[in-house]
């Protein structure tokens, strides 16, 4: 009986050890081990996101950038580690706009003076995107925590993952369904480009070079085409002049996005492909007409990608600096 009873519990704690290396993210995960973390990551956005909201844009970008890479694990704010030497995903030409990485490690270093190696970088991620859109008027999301940082980030990996402003309808719905995201999580997330920025080279061929005949998009409506080749983009190869992807309503979380796509006024390939089919024009319309609530269903999309992939219980570590592998 004492036998029986002996290896009861020992299968049980085999279980719970089971069950704890692949624990899923928990509201409220740092309850007991760092009582205060939520409130100094929300003080700390409130205090300086409403004097640089542009900011908050890049933030969310981030996550979106850090979650397609090998799911959100903070990969993304990594400067070297043994695998791909000083070549991570920060280096990658899509990362190379990505701003906001001295803003988190500000953060990291407040968390680490309350509680030391607790919360993880890919927690402080999820958290500050979902704060500081929050902080501009946008929608709020649940954010689940208990992501732990992963020690790989490859550039390659990056250019492999991440979705291209270039991409066309099939290429879109490919690349998020490999992340177990749907059509209409693509359609949703899309619209956070209602408060972002973009870069002229990563349009340009739209406006100068569509079929490389120095010819125009004919899908791109002409008048806005004109217009910012004169006043915006004035040479095929400007990388450094800045376009809002919401003109006019740049700074508010809201569905003009989603009104100018219907105008053919979506600066890259990649918005313009959202209007290509049956069934994203349909999602597109039922946000515009209320059908579909943008900020409950954008909620729901960002809970959704918050979850890609994470490492939880015994995976990956609680990185101490950011941008550094434990040694």
């Amino acid at each position: 009986m004492a036998t029986m009873c002996h290896s009861g519990m020992l299968v049980l704690a085999v279980l719970a050890f089971i069950g704890f290396a692949q624990a899923d993210l928990q509201m409220n995960f740092y309850a007991k081990s760092c009582p205060n973390a939520e409130k100094i990551v929300v003080d700390y956005v409130n205090k300086h996101i409403p004097s640089a909201p542009s900011l908050a844009a890049a933030l969310l970008r981030m996550h979106f950038h850090d979650c397609f890479v090998r799911g959100c694990d903070a990969s993304v704010l990594l400067n070297f580690t043994a695998e791909s030497g000083s070549a991570t995903e920060k280096t990658a030409n899509p990362n190379l706009t990505l701003r906001g990485f001295d803003f988190i490690d500000r953060v990291k270093s407040l968390l680490e003076a309350e509680c030391p190696s607790i919360v993880s970088c890919a927690d402080i991620v999820a958290l500050v995107a979902r704060d500081s859109i929050v902080a501009t008027g946008g929608p709020t999301w649940k954010v689940p925590t208990g992501r732990r940082d992963g020690s790989i980030s490859s550039a390659q990996e990056a250019v492999k993952n991440i979705p291209r402003p270039t991409f066309n309808l099939t290429q879109l719905e490919s690349n998020f369904s490999s992340k177990g995201l749907d059509v209409k999580d693509l359609v949703l997330l899309s619209g956070a480009h209602t408060v972002g920025v973009a870069h002229c080279l990563s349009f340009s061929d739209r406006l100068y070079n569509f079929t490389g005949h120095g010819d125009e998009d004919p899908s791109l409506d002409s008048e806005y085409a004109a217009n910012l080749k004169a006043r915006k983009c004035k040479t095929p190869t400007d990388n450094t002049t800045i376009v809002e992807m919401d003109p006019g309503s740049s700074k508010i979380f809201d569905l003009s996005y989603y009104r100018l796509l219907l105008k053919r006024m979506g600066l890259f390939h990649s918005d313009a492909a959202l209007t290509t089919s049956s069934t994203t024009t349909e999602y597109i319309n039922e946000l515009l007409s209320g059908s579909l609530s943008f900020f409950s269903e954008f909620a729901s999309s960002m809970e959704k990608m918050g979850r890609i992939e994470v490492k939880t219980g015994s995976d990956g570590e609680i990185r101490k600096k950011c941008a550094l592998v434990n040694s």
